[in-house]
C-alpha cells in the first residue's frame, strides 16, 4: 500500500471515531448546562457528520475544508443544537490549514467561531461565568491549534530546505566529478593521439615508400604489395579517424569526416578482402536511416568482427547478414574458418580480449544483446541485436544523405 492510500485509511479511521463520538455523546449533554434544550434531530447529526467528513480533504484542500467544517459548527451552535465538543472538527481543520500556509483564514476562523459561540452564550445565559467558559476554552483550543500548526509550517519549510541543499550540494559534486573525468579523457585522449599519430604515420609513409619502390620492380610479389597496399589503407584511415576524434572532442561534437554507419559497410568489405578474406554481404528488409548511437554501434560490430576473421582465420570466408526487423537490426558475421589458421588466439566471450570487449560494451550501451563463439565444426560467429526507438531523432547530412 502507497503512503498516500496508507494516510487515507488512517484518517478515515480516526474522522470516524470522532464523527462517533460526537454522535453518541452529543444527546447525552444535561439540560441545565450551557446549551440550549433543543434535541438533537436529523440535521443536527448531519451537521455533526459533515463537520467531521470534510476533514478529509484538509490535505488536499485545506482551506476549503476549515470553511465548510466551521460552517457546519456555525450552523449548528446558532440552531442551538446541544453538546460540548463540537467545535473539535474546527479546531482539527485549523491545524492542518496553518501548517499548509493558510495563515490569514485561520487567523479569522479563529477569532470567528469562539465569538460566534460568545453571542449564542449570552442570548442563552445571563451568567457571566457560564457565558465566557465555553468560547475561553474553544480559543485557547484554536490558539494551540494555530500555534502547532505554525510550528509544523517551519519545520517542514525547514527540512524542505535542508533536503534542497543536501541535493544541489550532491549534484555540484557529481558535476565536478563528470568535469574532471571528461576532463582525463580529454587528455587522455590526446595523449594516445600525439603518440598513436606519430607511429602511424611512421607506418603509412614506410608502406608508401614500400610500395613504390615495388612499382618499380619488373617482378614483384603480389602478395607482398597487397599487403603493403592494405597496410597503408589501413593505418591512413587510422589516421583519420584519430584526427576526426580529437576533433570531436575539441569541437564538442562536431566532426570533420563522415560517421561510422552501416552505409559505410563497402568501405569495410573492401578492406577485409584487401586482406584476403572473402567477404560475401546479405542486407535483408528495408534499409531506413538509423539513430547515430544505434549506427555507429552497428558499424563497429561489423568491422571488429571483420578484423578478428582477418586476424585470426586468414582467407576465411565470412558471410555478413545484416537484418532490418521492426524495431530492432539484428547482424550475424560467421566465417568458416582457415586451414592455415587456429582460432586459439581467438577471444573468447567475456574474456580479455580488447575487441570483444569493446564491441559488447557498444551493443549494451545501445540496450542490445551480443553473442560470440565458435562454429561448429570450424569457424566463429558472432551475432548482436540493436534495438532501434522509433522516436529517437535520425539527423540528417546537409547534402540531404541521410547519416542513420
Amino acid at each position: 500500500m502507497s503512503t498516500l492510500n496508507k494516510r487515507f485509511v488512517r484518517d478515515l479511521v480516526l474522522v470516524a471515531v470522532l464523527a462517533a463520538v460526537l454522535v453518541v455523546f452529543s444527546p447525552l449533554v444535561p439540560r441545565d448546562s450551557l446549551s440550549a434544550p433543543r434535541d438533537l434531530d436529523p440535521l443536527g447529526y448531519a451537521l455533526l457528520i459533515a463537520s467531521c467528513a470534510v476533514l478529509l480533504g484538509r490535505h488536499r484542500w485545506p482551506g476549503a475544508a476549515l470553511v465548510a467544517t466551521t460552517a457546519c459548527v456555525l450552523t449548528y451552535t446558532v440552531l442551538h443544537y446541544p453538546g460540548y465538543f463540537f467545535p473539535v472538527a474546527p479546531v482539527w481543520a485549523l491545524y492542518a490549514a496553518v501548517a499548509y500556509g493558510r495563515r490569514v483564514l485561520g487567523a479569522v476562523v479563529s477569532v470567528v467561531v469562539p465569538v460566534t459561540i460568545l453571542i449564542v452564550s449570552m442570548r442563552q445565559s445571563s451568567d457571566p461565568a457560564v457565558i465566557a467558559d465555553g468560547p475561553a476554552w474553544i480559543a485557547g483550543w484554536m490558539v494551540a491549534a494555530a500555534v502547532g500548526g505554525e510550528i509544523s509550517r517551519r519545520r517542514t519549510s525547514f527540512v524542505n530546505a535542508v533536503q534542497a541543499r543536501a541535493l544541489a550540494a550532491e549534484q555540484a559534486l557529481e558535476e565536478t566529478a563528470r568535469r574532471r573525468a571528461g576532463e582525463e579523457r580529454l587528455r587522455i585522449a590526446r595523449e594516445l593521439h600525439d603518440s598513436l599519430t606519430h607511429t602511424l604515420s611512421v607506418m603509412n609513409v614506410q608502406a608508401g615508400v614500400a610500395v613504390h619502390l615495388l612499382d618499380k620492380q619488373p617482378h614483384r610479389d603480389e602478395e607482398t604489395y597487397r599487403a603493403l597496399t592494405t597496410i597503408k589503407a589501413a593505418s591512413h584511415e587510422a589516421l583519420r579517424e584519430l584526427r576526426a576524434t580529437l576533433g570531436v572532442l575539441r569541437t564538442r561534437g562536431e566532426p570533420p569526416g563522415p560517421p561510422p554507419s552501416l552505409r559505410r559497410l563497402p568501405e569495410l568489405v573492401k578492406a577485409a578482402e584487401d586482406t584476403g578474406s572473402r567477404v560475401e554481404v546479405v542486407v535483408e528488409g528495408r534499409q531506413r536511416p538509423l539513430p547515430v548511437e544505434v549506427d555507429r554501434a552497428a558499424y563497429r560490430v561489423v568491422q571488429e568482427a571483420l578484423t578478428n576473421a582477418a586476424r585470426h582465420a586468414p582467407g576465411a570466408r565470412v558471410a555478413v547478414r545484416v537484418g532490418y526487423r521492426g524495431e530492432a537490426v539484428v547482424i550475424d558475421i560467421e566465417d568458416d574458418g582457415s586451414p592455415a589458421a587456429t582460432r586459439t588466439a581467438a577471444p573468447a566471450p567475456g574474456g580479455d580480449g580488447h575487441g570483444l570487449v569493446g564491441m559488447r560494451e557498444r551493443v549494451v550501451a545501445v540496450d542490445g544483446t551480443l553473442r560470440a563463439g565458435p562454429r561448429s565444426p570450424s569457424g566463429y560467429a558472432v551475432h548482436a541485436i540493436l534495438p532501434v526507438d522509433p522516436e529517437s531523432p535520425v539527423p540528417h547530412r546537409p547534402d540531404g544523405l541521410d547519416q542513420g
